[in-house]
């Protein structure tokens, strides 16, 4: 039996909701980073399982901004628009278990009944449609289509307890019952949920290194507790800084001036982009001109973990840009 280390594979998954901006351009080199720099692999995934998401025109674009910014990928791109039966084999396997409840509480009602998850503002969801009666079943599904809910184990069973260790944040401990609650895993429109379609894609494609936004730190735990469901290994996790405007307000695809294809229509070369976003951790120095290549000696996760706080798109921090 050999005792090679596996490769560290990772991936890039965006979401073809709009162009890349700096936060998502963030997000990516550190993972291309963190792989690359253990010789490992990168695995390119469109998650684009929302009908709104479906824009092939959309995730084309998203791969020639990695590609300009010099982050290459060894494996896909996957489309979770073409992966409906992996995921709807895994919900069958869970429900046929047992595991898994109709519910047909809307957001509004949810949000009116309980206090939301610290980490992300959703609900915890307080157990409504738990034990719900077969002919109850019936007669709400006449008029609403339901969700489908995975059960999570009582607060004081062992096995809702998920601890693991983040390589940016360390020893993490949640309790599923009390930080979040019965969690969705398909919609009530029929698509199933972001945390049962990301399990199944990084297991069946061996990705055992997820990097991405600190956002999706409270994901964790549901996403470790289905894989055990499932049967598969969790990955390592990583979870980096968000990008956010000098009033703490995140980045995202609304600020239209900061998105790649807006960068490049200045003439900002992806050196200037690559080094800018370096520099805010701490890999190069301010106003450096890298590759991404050549910032792969210079990673370290130890550098990211010392680091308090997100990173600040202030003046500063455009003036290295322009």
């Amino acid at each position: 039996m050999s005792n090679a280390t596996p490769c560290v594979r990772g991936r890039f998954a965006p979401t073809p909701s709009g162009r890349m901006h700096l936060g998502n351009a963030f997000s990516a080199l550190m993972a291309w980073l963190s792989a690359r720099s253990a010789s490992g692999e990168m695995v390119m995934r469109v998650e684009d399982l929302d009908p709104r998401a479906q824009s092939r025109e959309r995730a084309e674009l998203l791969m020639h901004d990695l590609e300009w910014l010099g982050l290459a990928w060894d494996e896909g791109p996957y489309y979770q628009s073409e992966r409906a039966e992996l995921y709807g084999a895994a919900l069958e396997e869970l429900s046929a278990r047992g595991l898994t409840y109709p519910c047909f509480c809307s957001r509004a009602e949810l949000h009116a009944a309980t206090a939301p998850h610290a980490s992300d503002g959703a609900p915890i969801y307080p157990g409504t449609c738990r034990e719900l009666s077969a002919d109850e079943v019936a007669r709400r599904s006449a008029t609403r289509p339901p969700a489908v809910r995975l059960r999570v184990p009582d607060e004081d069973d062992p096995a809702g307890t998920i601890e693991f260790s983040d390589l940016a944040f360390g020893a993490r401990r949640e309790v599923l019952a009390r930080e979040c609650g019965d969690f969705l895993v398909r919609r009530s429109d029929g698509v199933v949920a972001y945390q049962l379609a990301v399990v199944v894609d990084d297991a069946l494609m061996g990705v055992n290194q997820v990097v991405r936004g600190r956002d999706l730190l409270g994901s964790c735990a549901r996403q470790i507790y289905l894989g055990r469901l499932l049967g598969y290994e969790a990955p390592a996790y990583g979870h980096v800084p968000l990008l956010v405007a000098a009033d703490g307000r995140r980045l995202s695809k609304r600020e239209k001036d900061l998105d790649l294809g807006a960068l490049r229509e200045r003439g900002v070369r992806p050196e200037r982009i690559v080094g800018a976003l370096g520099a805010a951790v701490g890999l190069c120095e301010p106003g450096a001109d890298v590759t991404p290549q050549e910032l792969v000696p210079l990673f370290s996760w130890n550098k990211l973990a010392a680091r308090h706080g997100d990173v600040i798109v202030d003046e500063r921090f455009l003036a290295r840009l322009f």
